[in-house]
Parts: C-alpha cells; sequence; structure tokens
C-alpha cells in the first residue's frame, strides 16, 4: 500500500512541474539602472556567505559603482558588518534611498524593521519583501549590485532568479563534506534556471599559526577542485580566504577586514578583478 501511494505521489508531482513547465517562466525586468546582479550564494549557512559579500562588494567598488542587497529576510546581517544603522529616506518617487557607506550602497530588511524583534512571516510575505527590496529602492545608477543570498534553496532564491535577470552566482563554501554537499545542491539550483557559476570562494580553508605560519588545514587537505570535481559545483576556484579572528572582530565592529587588512584586502582584490575582467566592466569604468 505504502508503496503504491509513493508511487502516486511520484507521478503527480511529475505532472505538476510538467504543466509549470509549460506555462512558461515568468518575464524578468531588469532593475533600473543596474547593469549586472551577482548573487553570493551558499547552500548552508554559517559558511561566511555574508563576510564574502560584504568585503566583495567593497573590493569591487574600487573600480565600479557597487550596491549591496541583503536579502536574508530573517536574519540580515549587512547593517551590522557595513555599519549602517540609521533608517532609510524616500524620495518623492515613494522609492527607497538606499544608505552608502564605503563607497556601497546598502539595503537589507534589517534596515526597515525593529532589529530586536524577529522576522515571523509566510512565503507570501517573503516574496514580497524581496520584491521591495529590488524594486522599491533607489539602486540606479550601478555597474553592479551584490546580492547576498541566505542559505538554502527556498523561496528567496527563486522569487530573485525569476524576478530579475542575474549576471551570474559566486558560491561560498567550507572545504567541510556537510558543506560542500550543500553547496553542489545549490549549484545544481542555480542550474536548473540556467544561472552561470562565475566561480567558488573556499572560506575557512586553512589556519596559519601565527608563530611558525605553517598553515593547518582543519577540515582535509583534499584541494577544493578534487573535491568538487564532476559536480554542478565544478567551476573555477576563485580564492581560498584563510580562518582568521580577526575578521570576525572587524565585522562584528561594521569595518570589514578587505579595509584594514593588507592580506585580506589583496585576496579580494584578486577576486573582484577576476569578476570584472569576466563581465568585461574593467574596460567600461
Amino acid at each position: 500500500m505504502s508503496m503504491h501511494c509513493g508511487y502516486l505521489f511520484k507521478r503527480s508531482f511529475r505532472r505538476l512541474l510538467s504543466s509549470q513547465n509549460n506555462k512558461g517562466l515568468p518575464r524578468k525586468f531588469p532593475l533600473a539602472g543596474v547593469k549586472n546582479v551577482i548573487l553570493v550564494a551558499s547552500g548552508k549557512g554559517g559558511v561566511g556567505k555574508s563576510t564574502v559579500a560584504t568585503n566583495l562588494a567593497i573590493a569591487l567598488s574600487k573600480w565600479c559603482s557597487v550596491g549591496l542587497l541583503d536579502a536574508d529576510v530573517f536574519g540580515p546581517s549587512i547593517p551590522l558588518m557595513m555599519n549602517v544603522r540609521e533608517v532609510p529616506e524616500i524620495n518623492h518617487q515613494k522609492l527607497i534611498l538606499p544608505p552608502i557607506n564605503y563607497n556601497v550602497k546598502c539595503m537589507s530588511m534589517g534596515l526597515l524593521v525593529d532589529p530586536s524583534s524577529p522576522v515571523v512571516w509566510r512565503g507570501l510575505m517573503v516574496m514580497q519583501a524581496i520584491r521591495k527590496l529590488l524594486r522599491g529602492v533607489l539602486w540606479g545608477p550601478l555597474d553592479l549590485l551584490i546580492v547576498d543570498m541566505p542559505p538554502g534553496t527556498g523561496d528567496t532564491q527563486l522569487s530573485i532568479t525569476q524576478e530579475i535577470p542575474v549576471t551570474g552566482v559566486v558560491l561560498v563554501t567550507t572545504p567541510q563534506a556537510v558543506a560542500l554537499a550543500d553547496c553542489i545542491k545549490g549549484a545544481e539550483m542555480f542550474g536548473k534556471v540556467s544561472l552561470p557559476i562565475l566561480g567558488l570562494i573556499e572560506n575557512m580553508s586553512f589556519f596559519s599559526c601565527p608563530f611558525c605560519s605553517v598553515k593547518h588545514h582543519l577540515y582535509g587537505s583534499t584541494p577544493l577542485s578534487e573535491l568538487v570535481a564532476g559536480t554542478a559545483a565544478d567551476v573555477p576556484v576563485l580564492a581560498q580566504l584563510p580562518m582568521e579572528p580577526s575578521v570576525v572582530r572587524d565585522c562584528d565592529k561594521g569595518s570589514p577586514s578587505v579595509i584594514d587588512n593588507p592580506h585580506i584586502g589583496l585576496v579580494f582584490d584578486s577576486v573582484a578583478e577576476r569578476l570584472l575582467l569576466h563581465l568585461d566592466l574593467e574596460s567600461e569604468t
């Protein structure tokens, strides 16, 4: 009996997917004045995705105009990391004016709700909030909008990928097997909606001893490129970031490491230059 029910469920589910595919995807409309959109994503929380998105946005701002959107409605991190606390103003067109810090336009649900209160919303309200953060903010003119995605492969991911044209995705992971498994699932999801993966950033890749400079690989020493070989996440590794206590302290005080830490700054500058060359933005700025 259970096998028969399972068969009927799978058949009904396949029919539902087929009917949705036949209807076609909703038409995407670009954000006014925004040339490119890059999603910084991970399948799993706790891998340092928001830290990467913040530092990458500031590094990119050296060469082009950049915005940073915090798409994590339930756990926004950007206001703290970018040291942006003021409630945004609204212009005569009823568009939100994103605050600017470190030469980056920033917007987050954390700037619109009481930061001490949890956001307890169902899927429809989340999708409406995401649409407001995309369409209800005066982003342009921008060369590049970095979107700090929430973990997982749910409503927010689908809402953004179906709402606007996306240039590509940067995936963030740690070399830990559990994080990699979810990262690969995320890559597969973006592949199903035809979004190119621009590369992988391996966070907390190693710890360098401050006394002897020996690198300790806390999650194993197998190269990330080998761990993802043959999977949907088999793409170029853009950077391997060390595990540094100063990075945590910098994020907590709203002063991203790319500003004052020369080593971290060089790493993110290198990633930024590679992305700009891929997007052919360097010649425009």
